[in-house]
């Protein structure tokens, strides 16, 4: 039986007090599972039955009990996610995700304190939590990049120039990306994943945005080839470039700010030359992995913004998702005059955001060191395109909001 479906199975049983944990089709999060649920309740390298992508009948039972022992466990630890997002919010805490800061965390408030509507002091324990978690120090910091960056400057564009572009080997056509996402968001061909990496089905296809006008279609750059990037001396969080237009400081800057346990990444040396051969690889990402899940994103969402029929899985729901927002439609359906430039822009650039997107968190993942397995891409897709979605309506409600003021 797959892993996948047994613990989905499994996490439905657990009802509706895990929500915080699970995603919109009620099953474990990828970072629940990623989090959690293997390292800290199944512990897959202690107990091999429970590592591989399939697992037998008599150890998928095994698995649903070691789960439903874990409820209670699970419920405390939603509870105190819950808990903790308020306190964050009080505490006006912007940075990172905060799934990936504290679900960790609020297991071991669960499994020390139980569930916090036991416990009279819980916002108390939740905003010291916090406090603790996001306290100054101890992590790779904005400031020592900088300073890396401009004293080691010579030797560092000395080693970008050797460096870009790395010498492209020529591949093969691999497996069609598309018979995977076909089953992707449901059940998830683990074998053929697996067929995609080895066969370099990401390189492959990166032979194309390397031709003039493909990465700026994609709206991964905004020139018309794709141009070396420079080492960087400045980097603005508001000003960032598209990815690919991005020097190694901003980077390396985006990731810094934004991302989980900074402590998880390397020290800052190794970050910024690994960034430098990283830069000069196919879709200027290292990991042949990252390589086809991007590739996945960009074949899921051709069409997402068009009439025609989609092709059958991973794009029939993404552009489901996308159509069925109200703001997508009322965008789609006025004259250009009637609706904010930005907005129209947004709307019928969405790919092109979705793409962006996708590139920052696949190159997040790889700083720190985060595989990607078959079962959590759908997740991740779909993720992204939540994401933007949220974004767009947050833009279009403050831009009407500033044309009523006006």
């Amino acid at each position: 039986m797959s892993r996948g479906q047994v613990l989905a199975q499994a996490w439905l049983e657990l009802g509706p007090a895990v929500a915080p944990l699970s995603n919109g089709l009620g099953r474990p999060l990828a970072r629940t599972e990623k989090l959690i649920l293997d390292p800290l309740v199944l512990r897959p390298t202690q107990n091999p039955r429970f590592a591989g992508v399939s697992v037998r009948a008599e150890h998928a039972e095994e698995l649903r009990a070691v789960l439903a022992a874990a409820g209670p466990a699970l419920v405390a630890t939603a509870g105190w996610f819950t808990l903790l997002k308020k306190a964050r919010r009080r505490a006006k805490i912007t940075e990172g995700n905060p799934q990936d800061l504290y679900f960790q965390r609020c297991y071991e408030l669960a499994t020390e304190y139980g569930a916090p509507d036991t416990r009279p002091d819980a916002d108390r324990i939740a905003t010291g939590t916090i406090a603790e978690i996001h306290e100054p120090g101890g992590r790779l910091t904005v400031t020592e990049l900088r300073e890396f960056v401009r004293t080691h400057a010579p030797e560092l564009t000395a080693l970008l120039s050797r460096t870009w572009p790395a010498p492209r080997q020529r591949t093969a056509p691999a497996a069609r990306p598309a018979e995977f996402l076909a089953t992707s968001a449901d059940a998830p061909d683990a074998a053929l994943f697996a067929t995609l990496v080895r066969d370099r089905a990401g390189t492959h296809e990166a032979a194309e945005v390397e031709r003039p006008g493909v990465a700026l279609g994609y709206g991964l750059t905004d020139h018309e080839r794709l141009i070396p990037p420079a080492l960087g001396s400045t980097a603005s969080k508001k000003q960032l470039p598209k990815p690919l237009d991005r020097s190694i400081l901003e980077r390396l800057f985006a990731a810094f700010t934004s991302a989980y346990h900074r402590e998880a990444m390397a020290g800052v040396p190794a970050l910024v030359r690994q960034e430098i051969h990283r830069c000069a690889q196919p879709w200027q990402l290292a990991e042949e992995v990252s390589r086809v899940v991007l590739v996945l994103g960009r074949d899921a969402t051709d069409g997402l913004d068009a009439d025609g029929p989609a092709a059958p899985g991973a794009a029939t729901r993404l552009r489901a998702r996308w159509q069925r927002e109200a703001y997508v439609r009322r965008v789609q359906r006025l004259p250009a005059a009637e609706v904010p430039e930005r907005s129209r822009a947004d709307v019928f650039g969405v790919r092109q955001a979705y793409l962006r997107r996708l590139w920052v968190r696949l190159h997040g993942r790889e700083l720190r060191a985060e595989e990607v397995t078959a079962e959590q891409v759908w997740d991740l897709l779909d993720g992204v395109l939540r994401s933007v979605i949220m974004d767009q309506r947050d833009q279009l409600r403050s831009a009407l909001t500033r044309a009523g003021a006006a």
